[in-house]
């Protein structure tokens, strides 16, 4: 069975992975690097002036992408933004390279939890894992 310690785990071990959104029936794209284990949830974060903190407003469905050589993670759920200046701040507590860039409560620093989420583990060598959480 995957946790919530997997998926961040595996995120971990990327480095980085790929966030779809929409706009007007447009999926978006993008590479993303951020991400924690807040309060039991995982957590991403952006900046409030990008794009893709609009799209989210409009739709908060995503898709989450990762991979490794032989192994893929996909995760769908919604994000859902925490407005807290704790959430905020662990975030960038555990991503300090964006320190120079955001800081709590700045107004611009837009933290998100995913809620609803369902994670599929896939490889060229194993069954699917899929798990809701």
């Amino acid at each position: 069975m995957a946790t919530i310690d997997d998926v961040k785990q595996f995120l971990d071990e990327c480095g980085y992975y790929f966030l779809a959104t929409e706009k007007d029936g447009q999926p978006y794209v993008r590479p993303f690097g951020a991400h924690n284990i807040f309060e039991g949830k995982l957590y991403f974060q952006t900046g409030k002036v990008k794009d893709v903190a609009a799209q989210l407003a409009a739709n908060p469905k995503v898709e989450i992408c990762a991979s490794k050589p032989t192994a893929w993670l996909r995760l769908r759920g919604s994000l859902v933004e925490d407005p807290r200046i704790e959430a905020q701040a662990a975030m960038l507590d555990a991503n300090p390279g964006l320190k120079a860039m955001y800081a709590p409560g700045d107004g611009n620093t837009c933290v998100f939890y995913l809620d609803n989420a369902t994670a599929g583990f896939f490889s060229f060598t194993e069954a699917p894992r899929i798990e809701s959480f």
